[in-house]
């Protein structure tokens, strides 16, 4: 019963709003329309937008152009800015496409994908794609498990993997998506990291501290998302929400020591103020993780707090367990043209069991931010996070309250 209250509670502190924005009796449909005309401070360019809308074209191009592009920010939390090439080029007189990108981070890593993928492949609802993953990197931060957990007690380690995923998307509706895939991800390699200033995860924590340090399994993993999205601009929302549930399973394929399953809830809102010039932005994430008797979680799968898009006055990865409790709200305005503020407040635990998870001794950090931007893009943003474990600059070229994240991947990303 715990459970029930508290998930519905965390989606209700979205969701309210939503209503109170649709009580003239339109209700979720009322929420799809057309794009709201750029605002009256943006109407005369300037020079901020006309770069972000310069970058912008370079690393977000049209996606039915074949050709090379520029690849920003593809690493996870913690991988620093990371660059590389893109190509993509449609096949079959558009039928299919094949897409194939790489990026570097200094000191942190290497990640590359190519996908291949037939985005009509039954009428204009349903794609279909496979896709093969390679990634090394070469330091994350781990502080072991448990909402207690001491920064001193920071190590680094390196992970490599592989691996090779097929998907589909259905699209009943504009706004409603349904996806789902299925993974094999070869025993991931977790190495000594490479030019760190903190320990060595191997050093400072064994298999009981850190499951699944030593001994590494292939993995069969699977998952299926339900996303409700009536945001006005996937990358930089101004009206709407998104509204979405993740289940997903890892099967340990070698040693049956480390299969479990997990389940996500979602939900993001954006309260426009005065025709979009103030925005109340408001987020809320709940995770769940189960085994089997005799299963752990490995401690690079297990749900974490920390970051850029989580816990922004933390170190990334700083609290992970197996259930997860995250509440995010900002406080947006136009300063002029292409350039926005923020205030935000970032609150979040981790627990050993979904009950434990409640709303007293919760984590904080606040702070404060500026986002460059195209009319409908966020192209740059940087955060100064600050919590009770100090002051943290962050850099970003995405939306901070961006919905979905790493579930999926290995490891799990915050």
């Amino acid at each position: 019963m715990r459970q029930v209250v508290l998930t519905t509670l965390v989606f209700a502190l979205c969701a309210l709003p939503a209503f109170a924005q649709d009580s003239d009796g339109g209700g979720a449909a009322a929420a799809v329309q057309p794009p709201a005309p750029p605002r009256a401070q943006e109407a005369g360019g300037g020079v901020i937008k006309t770069g972000s809308e310069w970058i912008q074209n370079i690393v977000q191009p049209d996606p039915q152009r074949n050709g090379f592009y520029a690849v920003l920010g593809s690493m996870p939390t913690a991988s620093g800015i990371s660059a590389g090439p893109g190509y993509r080029q449609h096949l079959f007189g558009g039928r299919a496409v094949v897409d194939a990108s790489a990026a570097a981070a200094w000191s942190r890593g290497y990640f590359g994908q190519a996908t291949f993928e037939v985005p009509h492949a039954i009428g204009e609802h349903v794609a279909l794609g496979a896709q093969v993953t390679r990634q090394n990197f070469t330091r994350l931060s781990y502080f072991g498990i448990g909402p207690d957990t001491i920064e001193a007690d920071g190590t680094n380690y390196g992970l490599k993997n592989t691996d090779y995923a097929a998907y589909t998307t259905v699209k009943p509706q504009s706004w409603l998506t349904v996806g789902g895939r299925l993974a094999y991800s070869q025993p991931v390699s977790i190495d000594r990291p490479r030019m760190s200033s903190l320990p060595a995860t191997q050093d400072l924590f064994s298999l009981a501290t850190a499951p699944a340090l030593i001994d590494q399994p292939a993995f069969l993993h699977s998952d299926l998302v339900v996303d409700a999205d009536t945001r006005n601009y996937p990358s930089r929302p101004t009206s709407g929400g998104d509204y979405r549930v993740t289940f997903s399973t890892f099967s340990d394929r070698d040693l049956g020591r480390y299969s479990f399953h997990r389940i996500e809830g979602e939900a993001s809102q954006f309260i426009p103020i005065l025709h979009e010039n103030w925005v109340i932005a408001l987020r809320a994430r709940v995770a769940s993780t189960d085994t089997a008797d005799g299963n752990q979680v490995p401690f690079y799968l297990l749900p974490t707090l920390g970051g850029s898009r989580s816990l922004r006055g933390y170190d990334d990865y700083r609290f992970r367990d197996h259930d997860l409790l995250l509440l995010n709200a900002e406080y947006r305005w136009n300063i002029f043209g292409a350039l926005d503020g923020a205030v935000f407040y970032d609150a979040g635990t981790v627990a050993p069991r979904f009950g434990d998870l409640d709303l007293t001794n919760l984590k904080t950090s606040y702070g404060l931010g500026f986002r460059f931007h195209s009319d409908h893009s966020t192209v740059f943003r940087v955060d100064v996070g600050r919590s009770t474990e100090g002051t943290r600059l962050l850099l970003n070229i995405s939306d901070a309250l961006k919905p979905g994240h790493g579930s999926f991947s290995i490891p799990y990303v915050p």
